[in-house]
Order: structure tokens, then C-alpha cells, then sequence
């Protein structure tokens, strides 16, 4: 497969073989979230945004895995330094327990992964990183240093949230009811609106957070008039920019509200940069978009690993407060995070994706200004969010393109989310996007 040349081919999809195979793992698959009856052969062709189905139909993958493939499918950036190496059996270890390095070889391991990761967060002075398996792992572990180091009892979150689905983690979720319905939660976690107005500041904002001489965050922690005693709140979480609740961008005013809150009161501001994390809209972290300085972030997806990234002071130093047994041990995973961030760099891919992102927005606005369906067209870097006027319509048009050779993915309500591999092509791009606005013309 020429990256530089193929094209999606489709011929009936789902076709029979991939009919048999959703069949077969349905019979012991417990219920989960399954967009399409499409089965990656993990054995046939694939390359960047380009893979093969198991009836040979070729697509283009914009879901990235749901952010967890930065770098789309079989990157020689990252299989050609794998390749170097004569990987060994167990690649998986007791991380927590044990230390594993290879002296004749140069495979990063969990120790260089964590320098990569404080090298990129630096600029907030963080300097100490946990590892785990997942982004509900890192959220939780997150949690629980910020509960340990101001010892409060109360936690903040936001409106429209997802932050994973550990019973934690649960509890911190304001997004689709069907997430947290009759599980049991962590008590005393208070919610306030997420601004959805990119454009807003304090007097035009209408999204339920600022009022007219206030935000509700503010006179929820007002020391004498408030209902929340600031003293007592261990954390503030928030994801930079929604997820699962519908990549939602929010306003500067909005997030230098926070800011202030969270240094006025001292409470940790913990961001939840799971899917926007590492590199995904131009920055390293999403947060850097913003007038911002987290005090914690929970990584994971992209990384290959969870995540929880923080200052020397805001972990606990009792020894077996935080573990794992294989959270640090995957030997593998924690390779390919660190030759992750090394392709970033090397590849100038922050600046890859900010100029491809802005080539999407660009031409998807011109293309569909004629069809009503869609309502707005939004990112940064290759986190792009298209909105549409009905959820109907956003799953007509997920269809459409998919019959095309276009996987995208749905979130929010009415939201398509776009996630191409931040090494995209002009070319990808454009192809990408002329599929796309087909499918909409479709379910116009």
C-alpha cells in the first residue's frame, strides 16, 4: 500500500466476511459501544489514515482510534526504531516492583518515558510522573494525590464531562446519564457549567457560567456566601476541551476564570488531557491553548500508557500510597510512548497539525456553506469537531461516509469528531474532506 497514492475502495460494506466476524465476537462480547460492523484485518495493508477491512474494502480512518492512534496505522516513525530491537517475553512486568532496562540496548523504558513527559510539562514546573494502564487509571490516581495533598473532602467538575468509566472516575462524569445510572459514586462532587462559547467573555457569555457580575463557580466558592467552603475542595477537573461531551471548545474568559479561582482559593486545577493531550491540537497539551496552569495532568491514549503527571510536592511520599503492579511495566507500551513524543519533535508535527487542522476548517466551511445541516466547524490542530442541527443528521451523515470509506465518530449529541494522524498529508486532507462533505451533500 503507496500512502502517497491510495485511495478508500469500497464494495458493499459491511460485507459477509466482516458480518461473520461482529457475529463470532458477539457471542461471548459483553454489550459495549460499537460504531460499525467494520473489521480491521490487522494482517492486510494499512498505513497512516489507510487500512483493510477483512472483505479487502480499503478506508480512510478519521476516528484515530478515538485519539489513541496519534500516528495512524503501521508509522514507520514508529515501527522502524521498534524494529531495531530484539523484543523479549514478558514485555509486561511488575513496573511498580521492579526496574528493567536493556544496557546493550537504546529501547526507551518507563524511566525515559517520564523524563520525555516532564520535558513537555516543564513549563509547569511539574517534574514527577505516575504510570498506569489507562485514562481512567491516570484520572483516578489524579484524584487521589489531590485528595491526599490538601486532605478536603469535596471535588469540583464540569457540566458535560467524561472522565472514564472507573467508579472514580464515574463520579466525576456530567456527560450522558447512561455512564453513572445506579452505580455508586464518590460523594461531595459538585458540578458547574463548561463554557461552549469559544467566542464569549464575561458580558456576552450565555452558557450558564458567568452571570451578570459573577460566574457560578465563583459565588459557589464565595468563603462567607457560598455553599462550598473553598478550604474543604481537594480538586478542580476539568477537560481543556470536552471529549465524549461534544468537543467543546471553550472561551480564554472562561478558563482565566478557573485559573483565578483555583489560585485565589489554592485548589489544585487538574486537567483531564486524555484525548487532547500530546500534540493532538498543535500543542503539546491542549491547556497550552489557554490562559491556564494546571497543577496535575492525566494522560493516556495517544501515549500508550495512563499517565498522571504532577510536582514532586502534590505527591504523596508515604511509600505504597500510589501502585500498580504492571502500570510501569509495560515494556512495549512505555517504547512506544517515548518514540511517540520523539516523532512529534522530529517530525515537527505541532506544526503539521495546526496547518492541516486549518486546511479542513477552511475548505469543510466553504464546502457545506450551503447545506443548513451543519452548524459549525471547529478544532485546533487535528482536534476538529463538526457540529450538525439534529443527532439524525450527525448519524446520517457518520453513515454516508462510511459508505464512502470514511470512518468518523460521533460525540456529544449532534458532533462528528475528526481525528486524522498529526503526520497527515496535504493530500490526506483534501481527500478526507472532499468524503466528507459528500456524506453531508448525502444527508442533506
Amino acid at each position: 500500500m503507496d500512502r502517497d497514492s491510495v485511495e478508500p475502495a469500497v464494495d458493499g460494506i459491511p460485507g459477509e466476511r466482516a458480518r461473520e466476524w461482529v457475529a463470532y465476537h458477539h457471542e461471548h462480547a459483553a454489550p459495549s459501544t460499537y460504531v460499525y460492523e467494520f473489521v480491521w484485518d490487522h494482517d492486510a495493508p494499512a498505513i497512516g489514515p489507510f487500512c483493510t477491512d477483512v472483505d479487502g474494502n480499503v478506508l480512510m480512518d478519521w476516528t484515530g482510534h478515538v485519539g489513541a492512534m496519534p500516528l495512524g496505522y503501521n508509522n514507520p516513525k514508529i515501527l522502524d526504531p521498534l524494529a531495531e530491537f530484539d523484543l523479549v517475553d514478558p514485555t509486561k512486568i511488575a513496573g511498580q516492583d521492579f526496574y528493567a532496562t536493556g544496557e546493550k540496548s537504546d529501547l526507551p523504558g518507563a524511566a525515559d518515558l517520564m523524563d520525555r513527559l516532564t520535558e513537555i510539562s516543564g513549563h509547569y514546573d511539574m517534574d514527577t510522573v505516575f504510570l498506569s494502564n489507562s485514562g481512567a487509571e491516570a484520572v483516578e490516581n489524579a484524584i487521589k494525590i489531590s485528595y491526599d495533598h490538601r486532605r478536603g473532602k469535596y471535588g469540583i467538575t464540569f457540566e458535560g464531562a467524561f472522565h472514564g468509566r472507573t467508579l472514580g472516575a464515574l463520579s466525576l462524569n456530567r456527560s450522558k446519564e447512561v455512564y453513572r445510572r445506579h452505580f455508586p459514586e464518590v460523594s461531595s462532587i459538585h458540578d458547574a457549567p463548561f463554557c461552549d462559547d469559544r467566542h464569549c467573555d464575561a458580558d456576552t457569555c450565555d452558557c450558564g457560567f458567568f452571570t451578570s457580575d459573577s460566574s457560578v463557580l465563583r459565588r459557589m466558592l464565595a468563603p462567607k456566601s457560598g455553599h462550598v467552603n473553598p478550604d474543604e475542595v481537594s480538586y478542580l477537573i476539568l477537560e481543556p476541551i470536552q471529549g465524549e461531551g461534544g468537543y467543546r471548545f471553550p472561551s480564554d474568559a472562561f478558563m482565566a476564570e478557573i485559573a483565578d479561582l483555583g489560585h485565589t482559593h489554592d485548589i489544585p486545577i487538574v486537567v483531564d488531557e486524555v484525548q487532547s493531550g500530546l500534540g493532538r491540537t498543535g500543542e503539546w497539551w491542549a491547556s497550552d491553548h489557554y490562559p491556564i496552569e494546571p497543577d496535575v495532568i492525566a494522560s493516556a491514549k495517544g501515549l500508550r500508557v495512563g499517565a498522571t503527571i504532577s510536582r514532586s510536592d502534590v505527591f504523596p511520599d508515604e511509600k505504597s500510597r500510589l501502585s500498580s503492579t504492571w502500570g510501569a511495566g509495560d515494556i512495549l507500551a512505555t517504547a512506544q510512548g517515548a518514540l511517540t513524543i520523539d516523532a512529534i519533535e522530529e517530525y515537527d508535527l505541532l506544526d503539521n497539525a495546526v496547518e492541516r487542522g486549518r486546511t479542513f476548517k477552511e475548505r469543510l466551511r466553504d464546502a457545506t456553506a450551503e447545506h443548513e445541516i451543519v452548524e459549525d466547524v471547529r478544532g485546533k490542530g487535528l482536534m476538529l469537531g463538526v457540529e450538525f442541527n439534529s443527532k439524525d443528521h450527525r448519524e446520517a451523515v457518520v453513515e454516508a461516509a462510511f459508505q464512502r470509506g470514511l470512518l468518523t465518530i460521533g460525540c456529544g449529541q449532534t458532533t462528528v469528531r475528526i481525528l486524522p494522524p498529526l503526520d497527515s498529508t496535504a493530500r490526506e486532507i483534501e481527500l478526507g474532506t472532499e468524503l466528507l462533505v459528500a456524506a453531508v451533500a448525502d444527508a442533506s
